[in-house]
C-alpha cells in the first residue's frame, strides 16, 4: 500500500521525520518533568509503582522478621500496626492498579495504532497526583503516623481518633487523592480505546490488551466512586462528628464495610483481568499463533468483569447478614469460576494449537496460572459459608489473598517486564538471570505462603504481632519467614537484571510478535511513524510489508506541518477516520494543579482551613488556565491533509468529539458516587424501624422548590446550546447568565430545607445523611455555575461561537447529569419521609 500522493521522496521522508522529531521532542534539563508524552508519563508511573511494591515488600519483610519466632519483641505493637496496614494499603492502591494504567499508558498508543492517547497532559496531571499522594501516605510511617487500623479501616476503630491517630485521616484523604489519578487514568483509557484506534482497527480487532483494559476502565468508574463516598463519609465523622458510624446516634459501621467492599472485589479483578491481558499477548507470541476463541474469553471478560460486582458480600460473612443474603452472596462467588476458567482453558487451547517457544515471560506466567490456580481452590471453599465462618480472619484468608493477587497480578508483570523490555529499551533481559529469579520467586512464594493454611486452620488469627511458643504455629512461622526472604531475593535479581548493562538490539520485533506496538521504534517519541489501516488483529503476521509501509510514511499523518502534536480520531465501532486532533504538549500547568489538588487533601488532614482554602483557588485556577489555553482551540483552518488523499476536521464537538466522551465518563464515575451515598441513606431506612428517630425532616416545599429550579436552570441550558448555534449570542449569554442566577437559586433553596428545619448533623445519622446528599448536590451546582461562568468568559472572548461550540455542549451534557442528581437528591429527602 502506498500513499496516495505516491511515496516520498528520501529527501521528503527525512524532512518530515525531522519535523515530527521537533514536535515530539522531550524538553531537557528540569523542563524534562513537563513532558506529557506517553512513553515518559508510563515510565515514570511504572518506575514509581515499583518503588512503591519495593517499599511494601521492605515492609512485609519486616513483619516476617517479627513472626518468625514466638514471643519476639523485634518490632513494638503500634510499629507492626503501622507496617502491615501500610504494605497492604500500598500493595493495594499503590502498585497493583497503577502499575497497569502505567503499561496502559505507555503501551496503547502503539497498539492502537495511534500517536498518542487524547488526553496527555491528564495522563501527567494523574502520574503527579498518584506521585504526590503515595509519598504523603508512605512518608507517614517516619514520622510514627501511619495509619494503623488495617488497609481496610474498619470503623468504629478507624474513626475515634484516640485510636487510630491522624493515621487513619491520612489514609482517607491520601489515598482519594490517588482515587483522582486512577479516574484519570480510566477516562483516558476508555477514550483512548474508543475513539483513537488506528483506521481500519474495527471493535472485534482490537488487541486483546485493549478489551481487557477496557472493561478494567470501565470497572474502575463504577468500583472507584463507592469508595470515595464512603471516604467522604468516614472524614464528616472524624472531623465533625457526624455519626455515620456511630451506632449510638443511629449510624452503623457495616456501611463502611458495605462501600469498602463494593470497591474491593472488583478491586481484585481491577488487578487480575489486566494481568491476563498481558498474558493474552505473550501466550500467541510464543504459540507463533492467533489466540483461541478470541469472542469466548473477550465475553469471559466481560463476564468476570460484571460478576465481580456482585461478589461484596463474600467479604462479610460473619457479620450476620441474613441467610438469603449469604445463600445469594456464596452462589455469586461460586459463579465467577465459570468465566475466569474459560480463560485459563482459552490459554492452554491456543498453547495447544501452536507450537510453544519456552521462555522466560512464559515460564513466570506458567508459574502464575499455577499459583492463581490454587489461589482460586481456596476461593471457592472461602466462598461456601460455613467453612468461611471458620476460615475468616485467620491467616487461612492470608495465605488466599496472596495466592491470588501475587499469582494473578505479580507473576504475570514480571512476564510482561521480559517480554516488553526489548519494546521500551530496544535491549532484552537476561533469560539465564530471568530463570533465576522466577524459581526463586516460585519456590520462595510457596515456601511462605502455602504454610499460612495450615496456621490459618490451626487457629492462628490475622493481625497478631506476637504469639505464645506452645500452640503450635512457631513452624509454620519461621517457614514462611524463610520463603519470604527467598522470594525477595528473586524480586532483587529482576531488579538487577533491569539494571545490568545490556547490548542494544537490532531487531524491533525479536519475539516476532504478531501485534501492531512491535512496529514502533523505541528511540522515537512519535509513537508511530505513519498511521496505518489496520485489517487484521495480528497485523504484523497478516499484513505484508507493514513494518516498510509504515517507515515509509504510506499511511496517515506522514508530517508534522502544523507544528503541533496531532493524532487521529476514529469512529467507535469500525474505525473510520472522522478528526485529526490536536493534543496537548509539554506544559507545567499539569504539575502545579496537581501539587495544589495535594495541597488540599494534605491541608484538609491536618485541619489547616485557611491553607485549604488558599490551595483550593489555586487548582481552581490551574484547571481554568489548562482549559482555556489547552482545549476546545479554534484551528488556523476547518480542515487539514492528513495523507491517503483525506482531509478531515481539527474540530469536532457532540459526540464525535473526545471531550464529549470525556465529560460523559466522568459524570458516569460520579453519578456511582451519588449513588453510593443514596445506598447509605436507605441502608439507614433499612436497619431501622423508624430511620428519623422521630427527627423533623427537611420538609417538602424547599426540596421542592430546588427541584423546580433545577429544571428551569437544565432548561435554560438547552436554550442557551440551541441559541449559540442558531448564531443568536446575546440570547446564548442571556440564558447561560439566567441560568447561572437559577442555579445559585436552586442551591439556596436545597440547603434551606435542613437549615429552616434545624436538623443537626451531629445529633443523629438522618439530619446527617440529609444535609451530606444536599451538600454533594449543592457542591455539584457549585461547579456547574463555574462551567456557565467559564462559557460566558468564552463567548465574549470569541472562542465559543456557533461553529465552535464544544465548551457549551460539553456544560450542557454536565448539566443532564446535574439535573438527574438534584432529582434524585431533592426527592429522596423531601418525599421519601413523607410517602414511605
Amino acid at each position: 500500500m502506498t500513499n496516495a500522493l505516491g511515496d516520498f521522496s528520501p529527501e521528503e521522508r527525512a524532512a518530515q521525520e525531522e519535523r515530527l522529531r521537533k514536535v515530539w521532542k522531550t524538553p531537557g534539563g528540569w523542563r524534562y518533568w513537563t513532558s506529557v508524552n506517553n512513553s515518559e508519563i508510563g515510565m515514570w508511573y511504572g518506575v514509581t509503582a515499583f518503588t512503591f511494591m519495593l517499599f511494601a515488600g521492605v515492609l512485609a519483610l519486616l513483619v516476617r522478621l517479627q513472626l518468625s519466632v514466638p514471643n519476639n519483641d523485634f518490632l513494638s505493637a503500634d510499629f507492626f500496626n503501622q507496617a502491615f496496614t501500610l504494605h497492604g494499603t500500598v500493595m493495594m492502591f499503590l502498585f497493583a492498579v497503577p502499575i497497569f494504567e502505567a503499561i496502559a499508558i505507555y503501551l496503547l498508543p502503539s497498539m492502537l495504532g495511534a500517536r498518542e492517547l487524547p488526553f496527555p497532559r491528564l495522563s501527567a496531571f494523574g502520574f503527579w497526583s498518584f506521585l504526590i499522594g503515595g509519598v504523603f501516605v508512605c512518608g507517614s510511617i517516619f514520622f510514627n503516623s501511619a495509619p494503623n487500623a488495617g488497609w481496610f479501616m474498619y470503623p468504629p476503630l478507624a474513626t475515634k481518633e484516640e485510636y487510630s491517630g491522624i493515621g487513619a485521616d491520612i489514609w482517607l484523604l491520601g489515598l482519594s487523592f490517588i482515587e483522582v489519578a486512577s479516574i484519570a487514568a480510566a477516562v483516558e483509557i476508555i477514550v483512548g480505546i474508543m475513539k483513537c484506534r488506528a483506521p481500519g482497527m474495527r471493535i472485534n480487532l482490537m488487541p486483546m490488551f485493549a478489551w481487557y483494559l477496557l472493561i478494567v476502565a470501565g470497572m474502575i468508574l463504577f468500583a472507584f466512586p463507592p469508595l470515595i463516598a464512603g471516604d467522604l463519609l468516614f472524614e464528616m465523622e472524624r472531623m465533625f462528628d457526624w455519626p455515620f458510624f456511630d451506632a449510638s446516634r443511629g449510624g452503623d459501621p457495616l456501611l463502611w464495610q458495605h462501600l469498602f467492599w463494593i470497591f474491593g472485589h472488583p478491586e481484585v479483578y481491577i488487578i487480575f483481568l489486566p494481568a491476563i491481558a498481558l498474558m493474552a499477548m505473550i501466550v500467541p507470541t510464543f504459540a507463533q499463533r492467533p489466540i483461541v476463541g478470541y469472542s469466548w474469553i473477550v465475553l469471559a471478560a466481560v463476564g468476570t468483569g460484571f460478576l465481580s460486582f456482585g461478589l461484596w458480600v463474600h467479604h462479610m460473612f460473619a457479620t450476620g447478614l441474613p441467610q438469603i443474603s449469604l445463600a445469594f452472596f456464596s452462589a455469586a462467588s461460586e459463579a465467577v469460576v465459570i468465566p475466569t476458567g474459560v480463560q485459563i482453558f482459552v490459554f492452554i487451547a491456543t498453547m495447544l494449537a501452536g507450537r510453544v517457544i519456552f521462555s522466560v515471560p512464559m515460564l513466570f506466567g506458567a508459574g502464575g496460572l499455577v499459583i492463581f490456580v490454587i489461589g482460586g481452590l481456596t476461593g471457592v471453599m472461602v466462598a461456601l459459608v460455613p467453612f468461611d465462618w471458620q476460615a475468616h480472619d485467620t491467616y487461612f484468608i492470608v495465605a488466599h489473598l496472596h495466592y491470588v493477587l501475587i499469582g494473578g497480578m505479580l507473576f504475570p508483570v514480571a512476564a510482561g517486564i521480559y517480554y516488553y523490555y526489548p519494546f521500551v529499551t530496544g535491549r532484552r533481559l537476561s533469560d539465564a538471570w530471568g530463570k533465576v529469579a522466577f524459581w526463586l520467586m516460585f519456590t520462595g512464594f510457596n515456601i511462605a505462603f502455602f504454610p499460612m493454611h495450615f496456621a490459618g486452620l490451626r487457629g492462628m488469627p490475622r493481625r497478631v504481632f506476637t504469639y505464645p511458643g506452645d500452640i503450635g504455629w512457631d513452624w509454620f512461622n519461621l517457614i514462611s519467614t524463610i520463603g519470604a526472604f527467598i522470594f525477595a531475593t528473586g524480586v532483587l535479581t529482576v531488579v538487577a537484571d533491569i539494571f545490568r548493562p545490556k547490548t542494544k538490539l537490532g531487531d524491533l520485533n525479536p519475539w516476532r510478535a504478531g501485534t501492531l506496538e512491535w512496529t514502533n521504534d523505541p528511540e522515537e517519541n512519535w509513537g508511530m511513524r505513519s498511521v496505518p489501516i489496520i485489517t487484521s488483529r495480528y497485523p504484523i503476521w497478516d499484513q505484508p510489508n507493514l513494518q516498510n509501509d509504515i517507515e515509509a510514511a504510506r499511511f496517515y499523518l506522514p508530517d508534522a506541518k502544523s507544528g503541533r502534536r496531532e493524532t487521529l480520531v476514529t469512529s467507535v465501532l469500525d474505525a473510520k477516520p472522522i478528526q485529526c486532533l490536536r493534543v496537548g504538549g509539554t506544559s507545567y500547568v499539569t504539575i502545579i494543579a496537581a501539587v495544589a489538588l495535594g495541597g488540599v487533601f494534605i491541608a484538609l488532614t491536618f485541619h489547616w482551613w485557611a491553607v485549604t482554602i488558599v490551595c483550593g483557588i489555586l487548582t481552581l485556577m490551574a484547571i481554568l488556565y489548562w482549559l482555556w489555553t489547552g482545549t476546545a482551540e479554534i484551528p488556523e483552518a476547518p480542515d487539514m491533509d492528513v495523507g491517503m488523499g483525506e482531509r478531515l476536521p481539527i474540530y469536532v464537538s457532540g459526540p464525535a468529539s473526545v471531550g464529549w466522551w470525556a465529560m460523559f465518563i466522568t459524570m458516569v464515575g460520579d453519578g456511582t458516587a451519588f449513588a453510593s451515598l443514596i445506598f447509605g441513606y436507605f441502608f439507614y431506612w433499612t436497619i431501622h424501624s423508624d430511620f428519623t428517630n422521630g427527627l423533623e425532616g427537611p420538609g417538602m416545599f424547599w426540596p421542592l422548590v430546588a427541584i423546580g429550579l433545577f429544571l428551569v436552570s437544565w432548561a435554560l441550558m438547552l436554550a442557551a446550546r440551541s441559541l449559540n448555534r442558531a448564531d443568536r449570542i446575546g440570547g446564548a449569554r442571556a440564558a447561560i447568565a439566567a441560568a447561572f442566577v437559577v442555579t445559585v437559586a436552586a442551591s439556596v433553596a436545597g440547603l434551606l430545607g435542613p437549615y429552616v428545619h434545624g436538623m443537626q448533623p451531629t445529633a443523629h445519622v438522618y439530619p446527617a445523611t440529609v444535609w451530606i446528599i444536599a451538600i454533594w448536590t449543592v457542591v455539584h451546582a457549585g461547579v456547574g455555575c463555574i462551567m456557565q461562568l467559564y462559557c460566558l468568559a468564552r463567548s465574549f472572548a470569541g472562542i465559543m461561537t456557533a461553529r465552535y461550540d464544544q465548551d457549551i455542549t460539553n456544560v450542557t451534557l454536565y448539566w443532564h447529569f446535574l439535573t438527574i442528581t438534584a432529582l434524585v437528591a431533592f426527592g429522596v429527602i423531601g418525599l421519601f419521609p413523607v410517602v414511605r
